[in-house]
């Protein structure tokens, strides 16, 4: 018979002195016997509920299920919270708060007795952020999405979390819908508890999350209120003791195998551009060798799967019906690494071997796909020479290869004074730019890239328009938008010196994106650019600004690159 591993936990509780005296005896105050202290798995519960993220409001009860299934399997839950990440009311963006999210999994995970950790998520950066702080420690860990909220429906049509509001608000921008009418569709969007119910950010990033590994299979999909929500997070609770008795560690799981499969599967799925960012930084905490070129690279061959807003047409319920990721990664088998290793202990091969496609309308197949071409593209050029991205799937085809004058803004306040004024020389030909809104300009790299349009373009029936910024957009955006040029303007990269009127050229098939102005003129404007003054000089956002690294890069701090394992060295007393 193996020996097991002495569990990491017993250090704190499995001594006795003073200090396990410690450990043992302020635990009992919340009433817990003896017995649970003898050296069974502890499983932290890292919990990011908060009811200012309405997605994740609802975790406490994925909680007390992920709960049961410890204490099932002879562990020892304990829950603790962590900082919630709310995307729709965190100012100025809830990206300038994801490193440090991930500091707070991961230092309250190193600190604590825990063996093993389930990770409790839902909101657009609480994945990536919990998945980085976890990763740094490297213990046995699951993760347990809240899951996507259940269909909207305005006057009879389907509407979609974030991608129905950028298509009302143009419209009553443009005269075809009332405020009133507006307003009225703003309380049948967000009906029930989850996160946004589009191929958005948050359900990206959560879907990933599975693909990678580390979910149990079906859970990313599953809505939030169906009661099968509750029995996976059990049977999480069930399987996070498991890994810990087999030492399963994230490390394991996060191979560069997993990120190969994850890229494919988020082209399939026709993900969120914001997941290359957080796919980098995680890749980054593990010391996996990740470039921005492999969102390309490794994409070419993988047509869109999925009929989803805001790339198509249903919502995350009928996705979840039609079958979910099961049925698209199998689809996407032969493509895949099939031997990569699973939180379930087996491989994804074993995982989703024979999951169906109920709904051919919803998923589709490689032979008869939604799109043969949806894939992020990676576009490089003398505007951008460590890259920039664009979403096929959410772009307009004929606006894919185009050459016109660039109508510039130098922040966002800039582009909000002028961008509905009657005199702004602008027309359907120009391309707008927006600087000044990467990681360390804004700072925190808001999701601003989408720009809404000129009024007076919207009136006369314009509802595209190429748009380059340094910047991200939301995952349930649309458009012909080009996202996080790198190096970002506010460094001092050739996207600093770009003026009204410059012709920039794009070209999506061969990759390319072309300043046409000439090495002399672009050096003096590199010579009269002065620095813009950020007005932070303390506390976070001044730690934020100094340590972030460029889009590129996964816009993490420099100091968190790599992993610090789970060792703590000194006593507490």
């Amino acid at each position: 018979m193996v020996q097991r591993k002495k569990l990491r936990s017993q250090r704190w509780f499995g001594k006795l002195d003073k200090d396990g005296f410690i450990h043992r005896s302020w635990m009992k105050n919340q009433g817990f016997p003896d017995h649970v202290f003898d050296g069974r798995p502890v499983i932290g519960i890292c919990n990011s509920a908060s009811q200012f993220a309405p997605c994740n409001a609802h975790l406490g009860q994925i909680a007390d299920a992920v709960k049961r299934g410890v204490w099932e399997a002879g562990g020892f839950p304990l829950e603790f919270p962590t900082m919630s990440l709310g995307e729709t009311l965190m100012l100025p963006t809830a990206m300038l708060y994801r490193n440090l999210m991930s500091m707070d999994v991961e230092e309250s995970i190193r600190a604590n007795p825990m063996d093993g950790v389930v990770l409790l998520c839902g909101c657009d950066k609480t994945t990536p952020a919990q998945i980085m702080g976890a990763a740094s420690v490297n213990l046995p860990t699951i993760v347990v999405s809240g899951g996507p909220m259940l269909n909207g429906y305005y006057r009879g049509q389907v509407i979609g979390s974030g991608t129905d509001v950028w298509r009302f608000s143009e419209a009553v921008r443009a005269g075809t819908m009332t405020t009133a009418e507006f307003m009225a569709a703003e309380s049948c969007m967000s009906r029930s508890p989850g996160h946004c119910n589009t191929m958005g950010t948050a359900s990206t990033m959560t879907n990933l999350a599975e693909a990678l590994g580390l979910q149990l299979p079906g859970c990313a999909a599953m809505p939030a209120v169906d009661s099968r929500k509750l029995t996976i997070a059990h049977l999480a609770g069930l399987r996070i003791v498991e890994m810990v008795k087999e030492d399963c560690r994230i490390h394991d799981i996060l191979t560069r195998q997993a990120f190969e499969n994850a890229i494919r599967v988020s082209a399939a799925l026709g993900g969120s551009t914001n997941a290359v960012i957080h796919l980098l930084a995680m890749a980054g905490r593990v010391g996996v060798p990740l470039v921005l070129d492999d969102f390309d690279t490794l994409t070419q061959d993988i047509p869109l799967l999925a009929n989803l807003k805001p790339s198509g047409q249903f919502l995350m319920e009928d996705f979840f019906y039609a079958g979910g990721l099961p049925a698209v990664m199998n689809a996407l088998l032969t493509v895949l690494h099939g031997n990569a290793l699973t939180v379930t202990g087996k491989t994804i091969k074993d995982n989703v071997t024979g999951a169906e496609i109920y709904n051919r309308d919803v998923i589709t197949t490689r032979d008869k796909p939604f799109l043969k071409n949806s894939a992020t593209v990676v576009l490089k050029g003398n505007l951008c020479p460590q890259g920039a991205v664009i979403k096929q799937a959410a772009a307009t085809p004929k606006l894919m290869q185009h050459c016109g004058p660039a109508v510039v803004f130098e922040n966002i306040e800039d582009f909000k004074a002028r961008i509905d004024d009657p005199h702004l020389e602008v027309t359907a030909d120009s391309i707008l730019v927006l600087k000044n809104c990467g990681p360390k300009g804004y700072p925190g790299m808001p999701e601003v890239g989408n720009m809404a349009l000129p009024k007076k373009l919207l009136e006369k029936g314009i509802t595209d328009m190429v748009r380059i910024s340094d910047a991200r957009m939301s995952g349930t955006a649309y458009g012909t938008v080009i996202l996080h040029v790198s190096p970002e303007a506010a460094v001092g990269g050739p996207f600093a010196f770009v003026k009204t009127g410059d012709k920039i050229e794009i070209d999506v098939v061969n990759r390319r994106i072309d300043w046409k102005v000439s090495d002399t003129e672009r050096a003096q404007r590199q010579q009269q650019w002065k620095k813009p003054k950020l007005d932070y000089e303390r506390g976070y956002t001044s730690l934020y600004i100094k340590h972030v690294t460029q889009a590129h890069e996964g816009a993490d701090f420099d100091f968190l690159v790599g992993h610090s394992g789970d060792e703590v060295k000194r006593e507490s007393h």
